[in-house]
């Protein structure tokens, strides 16, 4: 879809959005004295849905992209901010500047995002990426918020409380990238080791044989990845690079051993060799710095 310029009216930028299968839903707009709401206590000018008895009862669940609906919307409503929700054609990853960029570049280190990306009337950026099937998360990263299913962002040409607009910096359509793994095993940490039991306290017993454990996970994750299939490949190797290197932290694993299995067996899959080595160095280094705990002997 080609972006909205700002000098259309919103009108026309929620049926282009609708047009190519997003679904959108009105906003409130700021105001010189705060937001339409007219809540002397609002903290989120011109970003919650409106609420109206006959036109929108259910918030998130009402967007649409029915054109009949919108134009009823942005008639009553001309001035109103635009959402685009989230989790069905896309995931956005919220940087806010100067803690969420400096954060988000240390995770990924020199990995580009080639997505779409807005600049947001803030300041910060709004990082478009293929669906990952993730929830909303508040705090991914100091200064980085994820939203996903269920949720929203405010879209261009919509206006921040600033004054400034929300506007596209590289245009929605540009080809959506994957999520970083980096970013992928944030939105989905490893579950909960499993444990032998309970002492009547609530508090869980060890591992029983955390050695066996340790061989067997190993095991596990070489053979989800030389399983996986083109596309989540790159996100299923640092996935499990990163959850054994919570193990080889916490002394169970060699990491030359977790190197050579999990390389052999991204090889199996497809991969090449040098974003093999990039990507299990990068997904041991993660991992390390959040060593697995309750699993030594």
């Amino acid at each position: 879809m080609a972006p909205p310029t700002r000098v259309a009216p919103l009108l026309h930028a929620a049926l282009e959005y609708a047009a190519a299968g997003v679904p959108v839903l009105p906003l409130h707009s700021p105001t010189a004295t705060g937001c339409s709401c007219r809540r002397p206590d609002c903290d989120r000018p011109g970003k919650h849905p409106r609420w109206h008895r006959h036109l929108l009862r259910h918030g998130l669940h009402d967007a649409s992209t029915r054109p009949e609906v919108i134009r009823r919307w942005w008639t009553r409503w001309p001035e109103a901010n635009l959402a685009l929700r989230t989790g069905d054609r896309f995931d956005v990853c919220d940087v806010d500047r100067p803690d969420g960029a400096a954060a988000l570049r240390a995770l990924v280190r020199d990995r580009r995002f080639t997505g779409p990306v807005v600049r947001t009337g803030s300041g910060g950026w709004h990082l478009y990426l293929r669906p990952t099937g993730a929830g909303n998360r508040s705090g991914l990263l100091p200064g980085v918020d994820w939203r996903g299913a269920g949720g929203y962002v405010v879209a261009p040409p919509s206006r921040h409380a600033s004054g400034r607009d929300y506007r596209w910096i590289r245009p929605p359509g540009v080809a959506l990238a994957d999520c970083p793994p980096e970013l992928t095993a944030l939105l989905f940490p490893p579950a909960p080791a499993a444990r032998s039991g309970s002492d009547g306290s609530g508090t869980t017993d060890r591992v029983r044989d955390p050695s066996r454990y340790a061989s067997a996970a190993l095991a596990a994750e070489a053979g989800t990845v030389a399983g996986a299939v083109v596309g989540t490949r790159n996100t299923t190797l640092y996935r499990a690079a990163y959850h054994l290197g919570q193990l080889a932290a916490a002394h169970l694993l060699d990491e030359h051993d977790i190197l050579v299995v999990l390389a052999d067996a991204a090889h199996r899959s497809g991969l090449g060799r040098y974003e093999i080595d990039r990507t299990i160095r990068s997904g041991l280094r993660t991992g390390q710095r959040h060593p697995r705990h309750g699993l030594a002997a």
